[in-house]
């Protein structure tokens, strides 16, 4: 088995496609921003109100490396994983990369109402969602192994098109 990890926006789907990705496959599952929550004890939105973004980022890289360790694991990603080179290069290495790509149309219905996102506590969430897509697509498509076009259809569908992708797959990834 490998290190299965999923990149993409906040509101693309990661945990929940996740959690049924890893229930298939009889594997571990992991959410990095849970985790970071379950080992400081506080929310996301503390940590950036207390150590800023770059201090959560941090916090990421640490639970990234410690993450992509272990083998027969899904790991969800934080929607700014791929803002830091490391982070990248430990995905690129470690796990095969699925990246769910959902139009920022879809991001913000599925989003607007989430007061646990600290990048959207903004004027203009829907401007916002725009910006980072427009940064962050490029960095998404950098790493992954498989793309998943998403936003239409249920998480057991999304599931169904990741587990066909992997089967075309030749990657075997190493895990130190």
């Amino acid at each position: 088995m490998t290190c299965l990890i999923l990149i993409g926006m906040m509101g693309a789907g990661k945990t929940t496609v996740g959690k049924e990705l890893a229930r298939r496959r009889n594997v571990r599952f992991a959410d990095c921003d849970h985790e970071i929550v379950a080992r400081t004890g506080v929310s996301v939105p503390t940590i950036f109100e207390i150590e800023g973004e770059a201090g959560f980022r941090r916090r990421e890289t640490q639970m990234m490396d410690e993450l992509t360790r272990e083998s027969d694991i899904v790991i969800a990603t934080g929607g700014g994983v791929v803002t830091t080179p490391e982070n990248r290069d430990l995905m690129r290495e470690r796990g095969i990369v699925i990246y769910l790509n959902v139009p920022p149309s879809v991001l913000f219905e599925r989003t607007r109402h989430d007061r646990n996102r600290p990048l959207l506590q903004v004027e203009n969430p829907r401007q916002r969602i725009e910006e980072l897509y427009l940064v962050r697509d490029p960095l998404y498509r950098e790493v992954a192994d498989v793309i998943v076009e998403g936003g239409r259809g249920n998480p057991g569908a999304m599931v169904r098109m990741i587990e066909n992708a992997l089967q075309k797959l030749k990657k075997t990834p190493c895990v130190p």
